[in-house]
């Protein structure tokens, strides 16, 4: 038997049922169907207020579109962040679609197509630059535009996050500039005339560990001050990264988010008179919509095999890749899963739940204790809301997608 990963606090059971915006997830996948992602608006306000109430005011809050780009989450979004992290030029088109002002995104990723950089100059979009190459191809199609770019370097910082779940930044790495040659970089980018807009320090992602992430705020702090120094140019933003986790599996404990705040706090106090004109953002996703989605599938069979039970569904790795496992993960663990139809029942059984594609990585649980179920009953797998969906291969075996729908209350979603 494996354990399952905590269910997040915001999804209460009411007898039998979970309840997800008030309502049982019965009740939205007879209406919706199943496979079906439901993301409770109510979660994210309260990430977003959570992280308004522990950052220093001073500190803007950017959402990295990458985690989950679902349109209307992007319109709840608008209203409640300062800013957007995007990675290509379709990421801005859906920034665009809910009529989000594109001079708010900052794009940052390597490999950056003439179109995509002519296209994020036209809008007034920030270019995080990974490369000296990418700096003089926004220069020249800036030119030929007779626009000004905006420019910022993505720096690949001389340290990591430590504990982090995928390391970004330290060593080697396809991202960003590594922090030794920033300083001519950046005296190139100002002396071109171009509208400088600082560094984007990105050092890894998915840390629970307080302690980490403080110090890893206070190198990029530390970092970024000093490469502005020798570069002998000013700091007008610096993109902190983010790196903050959301709990998954089994033993893991939630970030202390007051502690970073606070130390973070301290961290510009004591850089007070270098910051007073730059503007600091942290960049999140999974933080801010992680916990807030729950997968539902639906089990069309209950199989035993040579004395062990399978739960089939409908759903499965081709929506969620991450809680298969199969998504940079080097040892599978469980998410946190639920019998949604069930959730008064005793644990009695071990059962693996597992989709309908034809492989053996189809998996959403392994050998996890749960309530003997029945064709019918609806399998809820939580943290679904960030790298979900997009992150995984809708397309395989001709299944589809999921259908996706953000839950504002009982009465009303949006789909």
């Amino acid at each position: 038997m494996k354990p399952l990963g905590p269910i997040p606090p915001h999804f209460p059971a009411q007898g039998a049922d979970l309840m997800i915006a008030g309502r049982p997830a019965r009740a939205w996948a007879q209406e919706h169907g199943t496979p079906l992602f439901v993301y409770d608006a109510a979660v994210v306000r309260s990430r977003v207020a959570e992280l308004r109430a522990a950052l220093p005011p001073a500190v803007r809050l950017h959402y990295a579109v990458k985690a989950n780009p679902f349109g209307p989450l992007l319109a709840l979004l608008a209203g409640l962040v300062d800013g957007f992290d995007i990675a290509s030029a379709g990421e801005l088109a859906l920034l665009a679609a809910q009529g989000i002002d594109p001079a708010r995104a900052g794009f940052a990723g390597p490999g950056k197509r003439d179109a995509e950089i002519s296209a994020a100059i036209a809008a007034g979009v920030t270019l995080h630059c990974e490369s000296a190459r990418e700096v003089e191809r926004a220069l020249a199609l800036g030119a030929a535009a007779n626009q000004r770019p905006r420019l910022a370097i993505r720096v690949n910082p001389d340290f990591d996050l430590r504990g982090s779940g995928m390391k970004m930044g330290g060593g080697a790495r396809p991202f960003g500039v590594d922090a030794e040659k920033v300083p001519p970089l950046a005296r190139r980018i100002v002396a071109a005339g171009a509208d400088w807009r600082g560094f984007h320090i990105f050092a890894g992602s998915q840390a629970l560990d307080a302690e980490a992430v403080i110090a890893t705020q206070a190198a990029t702090l530390d970092l970024a001050l000093r490469l502005a120094q020798e570069a002998g140019v000013p700091l007008p933003a610096l993109n902190l990264g983010g790196g903050f986790g959301i709990p998954y599996f089994p033993g893991d404990r939630p970030l202390d988010l007051p502690a970073v705040g606070a130390a973070l706090a301290q961290e510009l106090e004591r850089h007070a008179t270098q910051l007073r004109d730059t503007r600091l953002a942290v960049e999140l996703g999974r933080y801010l919509v992680g916990e807030a989605g729950v997968y539902l599938a639906r089990v069309i069979e209950r199989k035993e095999s040579r004395g062990e039970v399978f739960l089939v569904t409908d759903g499965g790795l081709h929506h969620q890749l991450a809680a298969s496992g199969n998504f940079g993960t080097v040892v599978r663990r469980n998410y946190p899963l639920a019998l949604a139809t069930r959730m008064d029942a005793p644990a009695d059984e071990v059962a693996s739940v597992v989709g309908c594609l034809c492989t053996p990585l189809d998996r959403l649980a392994d050998r996890a204790a749960l309530p003997v179920a029945a064709e019918g009953d609806v399998v809820a797998v939580f943290c679904a809301g960030a790298y979900g969906a997009t992150a995984s291969p809708a397309a395989f075996l001709g299944h589809g997608p999921a259908t996706e729908i953000l839950a504002e209350s009982a009465a009303h979603t949006v789909g």
